[in-house]
Formats: C-alpha cells, sequence, structure tokens
C-alpha cells in the first residue's frame, strides 16, 4: 500500500478511515474508508470474502484495525467506554445461538443490558422498548416460545427485536435476511429502512439493495471500487467487473430504482435466469 495523509478521525456518527486488517498473513480489508450518513441505509455489496463482515466488524469494536481508525464522533472508537458503544450501537450477526433456553421475550431482553445498572430490575421503559420490539418485528405472539423450537427465520428476527430493544442510533447488520423467506426478507428491510438510524448492512442479494438502500458501498478482495448512489452504483458493467456475470439493468417504477434480470456468467451462454 502507498503512503496515505495523515488521519483526521472528523465526523459525526460511525465511520471508518483507510481501515485494512490481515488474517492468517492474507489481507483481508485494504484502506477502506466508510462515512455513512446519520438516518440512513448503507449496504455493503460484494461476492463472498470481499471483506463485508469483517468491515463491520470492524465498525462493531470486536476486531481492531492493522492500519487506519474506526471512530465513533470523531473519537476512536477504542477510547470509547464499552457501556456507552453499546447503547449506541447494535449488531445482529449471520448466526446466533445460545446454551441457555431462553424465551424469545428474554432475548429480545438482552438488549436492555447496557440501559441497566447490574443486578437493577427492569423498569417500565425496558418493558415498553421489549413490547415495542418485539410488536415491530412480528415475535409479540411468539414471545413466550423458547429459543431452541425457533426456526432459523424465527432467530433472525429475534435478534433484530433484540437490536431494535437497545434502542440504538447505530445499526450494523450482517446477511440480515439469511434464512428468511421472501415476505419475511421484504418485511424485514421495509422496517430497517424505515428506521431512524444509522444502518450499515452486508448483503448479497442486489436487487433488494436496490430496493431498500440509500448508499451502496461494493467492496472486492478488501478494496472499494465503488460507492454512491444506488442507481449510479448498480450498472451492467459494475456487476459484469465484480460479480462476473451479465446482467440486464432497468430502471422501473417512479423512483427510478435500478432492477437487475441476471442473464449469464459474463463469456458464457446466457442463462435468462
Amino acid at each position: 500500500m502507498t503512503d496515505a495523509p495523515p488521519l483526521t478521525g472528523a465526523g459525526t456518527g460511525l465511520g471508518a478511515e483507510r481501515v485494512s486488517r490481515t488474517a492468517g498473513g492474507a489481507l483481508v480489508l485494504d484502506g477502506v474508508t466508510l462515512a455513512p450518513r446519520p438516518g440512513t441505509l448503507t449496504a455493503l455489496l460484494g461476492p463472498n470474502g470481499s471483506g463485508k463482515s469483517t468491515l463491520l466488524r470492524l465498525l462493531a469494536g470486536v476486531l481492531v484495525p492493522d492500519t487506519g481508525v474506526v471512530t465513533l464522533d470523531g473519537a476512536p472508537l477504542g477510547s470509547v467506554p464499552r457501556r456507552a458503544l453499546a447503547r449506541r450501537v447494535a449488531v445482529v450477526e449471520q448466526h446466533a445461538d445460545t446454551q441457555v433456553d431462553l424465551t424469545v421475550a428474554d432475548a429480545v431482553r438482552l438488549g436492555r443490558i447496557p440501559h441497566r445498572r447490574a443486578w437493577s430490575p427492569a423498569t417500565t421503559a425496558d418493558e415498553e422498548a421489549v413490547r415495542s420490539a418485539l410488536a415491530r418485528t412480528g415475535l409479540t405472539e411468539r414471545a413466550h416460545r423458547t429459543w431452541r423450537t425457533l426456526s432459523g427465520g424465527e432467530r433472525q428476527r429475534v435478534q433484530i427485536a433484540r437490536a431494535l430493544a437497545q434502542e440504538p442510533r447505530e445499526l450494523l447488520l450482517d446477511e440480515p435476511t439469511n434464512h428468511l423467506d421472501i415476505q419475511h426478507q421484504l418485511d424485514l428491510l421495509t422496517l430497517v429502512s424505515s428506521l431512524r438510524l444509522t444502518c450499515v448492512m452486508a448483503l448479497h442479494d442486489l436487487n433488494l439493495a436496490a430496493m431498500h438502500c440509500d448508499h451502496l458501498v461494493v467492496l472486492r478482495e478488501g478494496r472499494v471500487v465503488a460507492t454512491g448512489p444506488v442507481r449510479d452504483v448498480l450498472t451492467e458493467d459494475l456487476v459484469a467487473d465484480v460479480y462476473g456475470v451479465r446482467a440486464s439493468v432497468t430502471h422501473p417504477g417512479p423512483e427510478g430504482r435500478p432492477h437487475i434480470r441476471y442473464l449469464g456468467p459474463t463469456g458464457g451462454r446466457c442463462s435468462g435466469v
């Protein structure tokens, strides 16, 4: 990598400035900068192994960059007290499990831990936040079900509800539509896009990103290859270059959001998918 100018650490909200990270001797992220606008939904796109999950873990403070800096309101993330960070930033992982067979409601109550003192009982505000999170994710009727009786999609919705109960200002989601059927994918992304939060979400489905997101960041081999508004980023050339797939990109509807029809591998026979 070439030398970069000094880090500024400026900005409001959560962001990354020229962050790099290696794992097992391989460069996973290489000089990535991300500055999501407050209150918007940013999608991280790219093939498997492009660095999306690693970038989310850096933003969450789970990993530390080898170079560069992650900041929260201009302060290096490492200087932010863990409790304060937990009140601000919620994370939804791809997979979650527990050795304790919690009920749905108790799993969602875990989102209130950063707001409570140790051993203190739940407050009225805590229980209202839990009820609201259950309702918004369609889990009210499942509140007394136990974790082991839930499907993969239901467990994913519990994770979302737990994050909402946390009442964060920043929300990080790693492939949140995994294990969800089409209806629940659309319901979930409609919910996330309606939140007045700064959301950064890793996705594989380009059409879901086009439908629901404000801003896109496309990664390939750990580097940002495109960033900007949805309409500007999702082009036929980009899909071919980054994913190796021929595609037809149209802009139907009043908002003119892109719709992608996949035609087949570049250089290969048209599949008409």
